[in-house]
């Protein structure tokens, strides 16, 4: 059985330091080769405190603007598409409380649902409303949307969200 102690130099914040090793029962080539491998490796940790290169810091803003491309087009993208969501979302609240005003006004008077165009729900949102049927069965069409050319009427390819139902005469 072997027995070797060596010291060793690292550099650690404060400059060099020596640093005793301890190893039992291992050969000598093997203890010189960890103490070589734990000084390279304490002489790359030197170089990279030396600090980079020109062509290195260009090849590195080069992949940095190369991968930054991609990744600001997909947050335009995701903003876009989270303002259709919100437009959709918005139109979707309006429709079901139109929907549901019409249904609690035909319990009394159900004769009163008519059909209506362009009517301002809320801001520069519109409602189409379409009421078909007999006397006694209703359908009800009601198409909520955002108009954003600013015309007053609700253009086909304005139209956000499109609800249907039927209603009966109560008694």
């Amino acid at each position: 059985m072997h027995f070797a102690i060596k010291k060793i130099k690292r550099q650690n914040q404060k400059g060099l330091t020596s640093t005793p090793i301890c190893i039992v029962g291992e050969k000598r080539k093997n203890v010189q080769k960890r103490v070589r491998g734990q000084i390279n490796s304490s002489m790359a940790i030197n170089k990279l405190v030396r600090g980079l290169t020109l062509p290195e810091v260009v090849v590195a803003a080069a992949l940095l603007l190369i991968a930054l491309v991609p990744i600001l087009k997909g947050l335009t993208q995701a903003h876009l598409n989270s303002i259709i969501i919100e437009r959709k979302t918005q139109s979707l609240c309006l429709a079901q409380a139109k929907l549901n005003n019409i249904q609690a006004r035909s319990i009394y008077n159900f004769d009163s649902i008519s059909s209506q165009s362009g009517e301002v729900l809320s801001g520069s949102y519109l409602c189409n409303t379409t009421v078909s049927g007999s006397n006694n069965l209703k359908a009800v069409k009601v198409e909520v949307g955002q108009d954003r050319n600013s015309n007053g009427s609700l253009d086909s390819d304005e139209i956000e969200i499109t609800l249907q139902t039927q209603i009966g005469r109560r008694w």
